[in-house]
């Protein structure tokens, strides 16, 4: 136990400087401003950081869904082109409306098919920008796909 002044005093023999001897005891002291609401401050920033990448994570998770949906589609089409016979422009228009369901920001002249032979090529590029209240976070995509015959 922690005793001071003139209990402390009284505790002790008139004639030695000793501290009384408690057993098994040791006298504690408070602890310093300077240590105090240390475990508060890192939950607080914990919790921040935290919801900072939920907010994020919900940002960014459905452009990333929708860009691999877009990507499947054109790997579809290309797989089927040459099965119904279509032509470069035939799968530039199915591919923009595609994008177009997806939601994906892209042009028709962003689209580049290559058909030749039985042997589909398409490429596109798109950008998409997130706005993230601190920082604007620009994702550029390639998405592309090819048929290749056996």
């Amino acid at each position: 136990m922690y005793r001071s002044g003139p209990l402390r005093s009284l505790l002790a023999s008139p004639g030695s400087d000793r501290r009384p001897a408690v057993a098994g005891r040791q006298e504690r002291l408070p602890a310093g401003r300077s240590q105090r609401g240390g475990g508060r401050l890192k939950a607080i920033i914990g919790i921040g950081v935290l919801a900072s990448m939920i907010y994020v994570g919900a940002k960014v998770v459905p452009v990333l869904v929708n860009n691999y949906q877009f990507q499947d589609a054109i790997e579809s089409t290309a797989r089927f082109a040459s099965v119904n016979r279509q032509g470069p422009d035939d799968i530039r228009t199915a591919v923009f409306k595609e994008a177009q369901n997806e939601d994906i920001p892209i042009a028709a002249q962003d689209i580049h098919v290559k058909g030749e032979g039985g042997h589909v090529e398409i490429n596109a590029d798109y950008s998409v920008t997130l706005d993230l209240k601190v920082y604007q976070w620009t994702l550029n995509f390639h998405p592309n796909a090819r048929n290749n015959p056996l």
